[in-house]
């Protein structure tokens, strides 16, 4: 399997931080058909927290969090790889990035444990725009 990258949009949701908020707005989109290609959440303090979500169809999602009355972050254009799971796998993609002079502000990546993996890169806005 070779390895694709695409451009996706990434969206901030503001939560209360309180057991279940997560659950809750991840069943919610669920339950208007959006599909999310990654999502993760932190406390930020003061009973908040931050939900991230990569929805597969980012137009489908705003639709739905304006229905839901989610309040969202405007998108930030971030970039989704997949491929197959192998030794250095992330390692060998920053090593392009970097050689191309490209800057990250961020990366998150993971093996799903049956061969394939992922990864989303939030490129530093000056790059973005230079390319």
């Amino acid at each position: 399997m070779a390895d694709t990258i695409r451009s996706v949009a990434h969206y901030t949701v503001d939560i209360e931080n309180n057991v279940g908020a997560g659950a809750k707005v991840l069943g919610q989109l669920r339950d208007n058909d959006v599909n999310l290609i990654a999502a993760w959440g932190y406390a930020t303090g003061s009973g908040k927290a931050k939900l991230e979500v990569v929805p597969d169809d980012a137009d489908g999602f705003a639709a739905a969090a304006k229905t839901l009355g989610l309040q969202i972050g405007a998108p930030v254009t971030v970039f989704y790889l997949t491929g197959a799971d192998r030794l250095g796998a992330l390692a060998d993609t920053l090593e392009k990035l970097a050689a191309a002079n490209v800057g990250l502000e961020a990366t998150q990546a993971v093996s799903d444990g049956s061969g394939g993996f992922g990864a989303v890169f939030y490129v530093d806005p000056k790059d973005l725009q230079s390319r």
